[in-house]
């Protein structure tokens, strides 16, 4: 096992927060394997690259030799996580969990491994909670406290209606560490009010109080807004090799730095020669290029990574793919045709010709060919192409 010091480096690696890292230290000092929670509700079947963010700490935590607790949370998967949301979020049937939890732990297993990873769920322990267990339990946290919480509080003070169950949410959050008796937990920083939960939970409960590692939520391709599947700005970890390819060589220059840092498995050293690599000359395009090769890679094998690294190189070469593809913003209330997008980014003469080329099979988005019912998300930022020549990473903002 690694050092102390060398433990810490690798933990606080894009770390947003280390809470606390004295305690942490204290841990790690004693030698033994850690149990490192982290928990995902199965709301929706597809993850893209932004949750990968925690899995990837998770595995560098696993090959130091802790001991990783992936807790998909079909109990509170069915409550709804309020987390962030400005209105009461539909819950998921139980069917609907656990047809997403099978999915979930099909793409994880792509980045950890699963013969020393600990697969749990939590219904596993809240379904056997008497209804005096959970009084207990909701005994331990005043109403006060939950309008801390900057979402409650914003809906409180907006007259806007919070539901009970929605308060149960972190404190089942916090249980799940108390029966997990975790060490560490991670998560996203927008669930640090949950995660700091866990720690006054264990010692209510008696326990020692986990530490917290928080870990940033990861960019679009837009370079702005967090990745999310309904704004277009992301790369679903099941997308095609070619796709996920495309999108990443795409990528504004600034950005591929933050997802080095969140997203690759090579040393910070490796990576500060090649910021030293373009300082002096080099093409962002051929670093980029590394970067889609190592995730292709992760998630599709080798070969297929080889495969679309020829697939778009031989495009570039050909003249097909431009070094340097234009930014373009536009404005809009709401979803675009991709017509209308590509006329007024002025990638077309006008939309009747981007009609024609939409039916011909001429335009592609992120590498792949659309037709008229192609809708532009609002919010999104895609590769577009039209024709041969005209080109444009365009990005669709709020008005």
């Amino acid at each position: 096992m690694k050092s102390v010091q060398e433990q810490l480096s690798v933990i606080k690696r894009g770390a947003d927060e280390v809470l606390v890292e004295a305690e942490l230290i204290t841990k790690l000092e004693r030698g033994l394997p850690l149990r490192i929670k982290a928990g995902f509700d199965p709301t929706a079947p597809d993850l893209h690259l932004g949750h990968t963010v925690l899995i990837n700490k998770l595995r560098q935590l696993q090959d130091m030799g802790h001991h990783i607790l992936f807790l998909i949370g079909d109990f509170t998967g069915m409550i709804g996580d309020p987390s962030g949301k400005s209105t009461t979020r539909p819950p998921l049937t139980r069917e609907q969990v656990l047809e997403n939890a099978e999915t979930y732990k099909t793409q994880v297993f792509k980045i950890l491994d699963p013969a020393k990873t600990e697969v749990v769920f939590n219904s596993t322990w809240m379904d056997q909670l008497k209804p005096s267990d959970f009084i207990r339990l909701a005994s331990q946290y005043t109403v006060a406290r939950m309008l801390e919480r900057e979402d409650f509080s914003k809906r409180y003070t907006s007259n806007q209606p919070i539901a009970i169950h929605e308060f149960l949410y972190p404190l089942v959050q916090g249980y799940d560490s108390v029966a997990l008796k975790a060490d560490v937990e991670l998560g996203g920083t927008d669930q640090k009010f949950n995660l700091l939960m866990g720690r006054e939970l264990q010692r209510a409960y008696g326990q020692e109080s986990q530490c917290i590692v928080t870990m940033p939520l990861l960019e679009g391709l837009d370079g702005v807004k967090k990745m999310s599947k309904s704004l277009g700005n992301y790369v679903g970890i099941q997308e095609a090799p070619g796709v996920m390819y495309s999108k990443l060589v795409s990528i504004p220059d600034e950005l591929m730095w933050r997802y080095f840092e969140l997203l690759s498995f090579r040393s910070l050293g490796e990576i500060e020669s090649f910021k030293a690599d373009v300082q002096n000359g080099a093409n962002p395009r051929d670093i980029k290029i590394k970067l889609a090769e190592e995730i292709v890679a992760r998630f599709h094998g080798e070969e297929a990574a080889a495969t679309a690294h020829r697939s778009v190189g031989n495009r570039m070469k050909e003249g097909e793919l431009p070094e340097d593809i234009p930014e373009i913003k536009l404005l809009s209330p709401d979803d675009m045709p991709i017509a209308s997008v590509l006329n007024r980014a002025g990638l077309v003469k006008n939309a009747a010709v981007a009609r024609d080329l939409l039916g011909s099979g001429g335009v592609r988005v992120d590498g792949e060919v659309v037709d008229r019912s192609f809708m532009f998300k609002l919010g999104a930022t895609h590769v577009c192409q039209a024709g041969k020549k005209a080109f444009g990473r365009i990005s669709l903002l709020a008005e």
